[in-house]
């Protein structure tokens, strides 16, 4: 093994960061969590002062909570912060790491395009039975469909990890 193998990430594409930049993503999540504590403030203070809650509070912040979740994976996936062993990884070859990081996001493309398939019958379930929401009765589609949208976007941010990742490697 080469000194040139245990250095880390190349200059190259592979460590590039990505083309569309994770700006929405970090809207979004800023939006969506500016919104919960808005709404638990306002929850808050309404039971202080009148020992009575509104009902849909919680169901818009977990609601809102995922939505947070889902634009966090896709930021994390583009800017190649998602959950990896790095312990063991980085004391590895490069080619090795690499190839752990083809596997991590492969294992990943898998459960999002799972969640994305399982979502959209989810989402056409509520749509085609009328499911309304628990608190505040509203379509229940108009929650369940982002769960395949938003799987999708982070598809997409998987893909363009591993487009740069194989770019990265045609240049070294």
């Amino acid at each position: 093994m080469s000194a040139e193998d245990l250095e880390g990430p190349p200059a190259t594409d592979e460590a590039a960061p990505p083309r569309v930049p994770v700006r929405l993503e970090e809207a979004i999540g800023a939006a969506a969590m500016a919104l919960v504590c808005l709404i638990t403030f306002i929850n808050v203070v309404v039971r202080y002062l009148t020992n009575a809650s509104f009902a849909f509070t919680e169901e818009v912040s977990i609601f809102l909570m995922v939505v947070m979740a889902f634009v966090g994976t896709a930021a994390a996936f583009a800017q190649r912060r998602h959950i990896a062993m790095e312990f063991l990884v980085q004391r590895r070859a490069r080619r090795t790491r690499i190839r752990f990081e083809y596997f991590a996001l492969a294992l990943g493309f898998v459960l999002f395009a799972l969640i994305a398939w399982y979502g959209s019958y989810l989402f056409l379930d509520d749509w085609e039975y009328g499911t309304t929401s628990p608190g505040i009765g509203i379509p229940q589609w108009i929650y369940s469909i982002w769960l395949p949208l938003l799987s999708v976007w982070i598809l997409l941010r998987i893909a363009g990890r591993v487009h740069r990742l194989m770019r990265g490697r045609r240049a070294a």
